[in-house]
This record gives C-alpha cells, sequence and structure tokens, in this order.
C-alpha cells in the first residue's frame, strides 16, 4: 500500500479499497466489522485505516445539510483568472467559508463552493473576498436553492 504511482500519488491495493468501500456506506462502521467483511482481523484494518488517514488518500467526517446547521445559503462560483491560477486557488483554498476549489478546463479556470450562513454573508463573499483578490477577472454565482442529492459513495476504481 505505500508505494506510489507516477504522479506520486499512494497505490492503494485491493484490501484497502475494500476498507474505504465499507466507510463510505457507514463511516461509523465498526472495525470489526469491517474486518470480516474483507478478511482482515480489527487490529490490521485500524492501521490500514490509520495509514488511509495519514496518506491524505481519504477523511472520515460528519456530513451535514449545511441548512439543519445553521448555514442558509450555498452557491458554486465559477471564477476566470488573468495569470497564473495557481496562487488564486491557494487564496480560495484558505478562506473558511470555501468548501472546495477546483481547477477547471472550460469556461471558468476555477470553481469553488462557498457555504454561507445567509445572503448578507455570501454577498460579501463573493464582493469582498472573491472579486478582490489579484487575478480575479470575473466571477459568475450559482445560487444553490434546494440539494436533492449528495452522496460519496461512488466507490473506488
Amino acid at each position: 500500500m505505500a508505494t506510489r504511482d507516477r504522479h506520486g500519488a499512494p497505490m492503494i491495493d485491493a484490501v484497502s479499497k475494500a476498507i474505504i468501500e465499507q466507510l463510505q456506506e457507514d463511516g461509523r462502521r465498526p472495525y470489526a466489522a469491517i474486518g470480516k467483511a474483507v478478511g482482515l482481523s480489527e487490529a490490521a484494518v485500524r492501521q490500514r485505516v490509520q495509514k488511509l488517514l495519514d496518506q491524505g488518500v481519504m477523511q472520515i467526517v460528519a456530513v451535514t445539510d449545511p441548512l439543519t446547521v445553521g448555514f442558509r445559503r450555498q452557491a458554486m462560483v465559477g471564477i476566470k483568472v488573468d495569470g497564473d491560477m495557481d496562487p488564486v486557488a491557494d487564496a480560495l483554498a484558505e478562506m473558511d467559508a470555501v468548501e472546495y476549489v477546483v481547477i477547471t478546463a472550460g469556461s471558468f479556470d476555477l470553481m469553488v463552493e462557498i457555504v454561507c450562513e445567509d445572503d448578507d454573508h455570501l454577498l460579501e463573499m463573493i464582493n469582498k473576498r472573491i472579486r478582490s483578490l489579484p487575478g480575479v477577472r470575473t466571477t459568475e454565482s450559482f445560487v444553490y436553492l434546494k440539494l436533492r442529492k449528495q452522496t460519496y459513495t461512488w466507490g473506488t476504481r
């Protein structure tokens, strides 16, 4: 499991992939149950999970519906950048309200998802924080009206 591919990413064996899939179905599944499903002892599963966490292959987190925990506005923001995208992407990644940053090909150079308390917070994020970054040329916002599906059970390949 410790070997890396040509891009430097950890290579994951079939057993570790099976562990990941078990945790994607239920992040609270006991290690003993996972071990039974994948053919390892509880201790071996615990060690593999820790290694996957340490390598940044996965995280174990509580996924919430932002509306139920006080965040009333979510949006995807498409951003066009002049020049190097990396400094802009790095600055966006440091912002607390930004959930993820993706460098893209297509109409936008970057796409970011932001989770805000309300419309005033969203306006501040776009107008004062994002648009003020050096290199940001334009933004286009896609406000979420309703979350219909959010899943993390796509498995492994």
